[in-house]
């Protein structure tokens, strides 16, 4: 098998509800993401032969995937009164509310879903808060 890895970088916010450390408080990261794409063989012929696919396509839409997070608050749903809510709105912040609280893990394995549901051959997808600390999701 094969595998190759980009990645793309976004700046948000976020933080953990009911946390009962300083994560619990809004606080910003350089986010990575990187992918990792498998195949088992090559392309064989045209002018992606010798690849397992053009690093172009990958890094495309994972591109895509950062733009559309980047310098906006994070944040789960339910998590902020709607006064607050309002607030910030009403400041024109840009927000992305989750289903689910945007941990690293969880920011993982959303990142997989969505490139593996635009057909990619995803192998794992790992989240990276700060250069030291990231997150891994693959499928068993």
């Amino acid at each position: 098998m094969y595998l190759i890895k980009t990645q793309a970088a976004f700046d948000s916010a976020h933080f953990l509800s009911g946390y009962n450390g300083k994560c619990r408080n809004i606080h910003g990261h350089r986010w990575v993401i990187e992918a990792q794409v498998y195949g088992e063989d090559l392309i064989e012929c045209g002018e992606k032969r010798g690849m397992v696919m053009d690093f172009g396509d990958i890094k495309k839409e994972l591109r895509l995937i950062a733009d559309s997070f980047d310098h906006a608050l994070i944040y789960e749903k339910n998590s902020l009164r709607e006064t607050t809510l309002s607030a910030l709105r009403e400041e024109g912040f840009r927000m992305i509310e989750l289903d689910f609280r945007p941990t690293a893990e969880n920011l993982a394995k959303m990142f997989y879903d969505i490139l593996s549901g635009k057909g990619l051959p995803v192998y794992q997808i790992t989240v990276y808060e700060t250069p030291e600390n990231c997150a891994v999701y693959k499928e068993a």
